[in-house]
């Protein structure tokens, strides 16, 4: 009995010896078809988070700019300068030595403009704050005429094109 048992476990040995290179073969293919599904859906996945974080940093502006309007007898901050990732948008008025610096905080990657636009005869003054990601490159706009909420920049070409469209 023990050497059928011996004989059995001897054959079971010689026919397991392993995967075959076709075996093999059709697991890198399958690996490969799953990499190339999961590349591009992770790259769109990464370029929706820079474009959210770009609007992300202009309702932050809007904060920021409607809280300097409150503390500063309804006055809107001047124009301010283009800011970079890690820097802050610092608000004051021209000629006050009040004026708190109220700073809106730009995310990594981005970066943010303000401009404040005087009143005319028949326009209220008002303010356009543009925003884009430098690996997403598209700009998100908002403009305090429009009102509303944040949106894609029919100017694509830079921030300064944003402020210059308001739109």
């Amino acid at each position: 009995m023990q050497h059928l048992i011996a004989k059995s476990q001897q054959k079971r040995a010689e026919s397991d010896k392993g995967f075959t290179l076709i075996e093999l073969l059709v697991v890198v293919v399958i690996i490969g078809i799953l990499v190339a599904i999961a590349v591009p859906v992770y790259l769109n996945y990464r370029k929706g988070a820079m474009n959210k974080s770009a609007q992300s940093d202009i309702r932050a502006a809007i904060s920021t700019v409607e809280q300097f309007y409150t503390e500063n007898g309804n006055k809107y901050p001047d124009t301010g300068t283009m800011n970079t990732e890690g820097t802050a948008l610092q608000l004051s008025l021209t000629g006050a030595a009040t004026g708190t610096a109220v700073p809106a905080n730009v995310s990594s990657g981005n970066e943010l403009a303000y401009r404040l636009t005087p009143a005319t005869a028949s326009v209220a003054t008002y303010y356009v704050i543009c925003s884009w990601n430098k690996d997403s490159k598209k700009i998100y706009v908002y403009s305090g005429l429009a009102g509303g909420s944040v949106k894609e920049s029919s100017a694509q070409a830079s921030l300064t094109a944003c402020l210059d469209a308001g739109n």
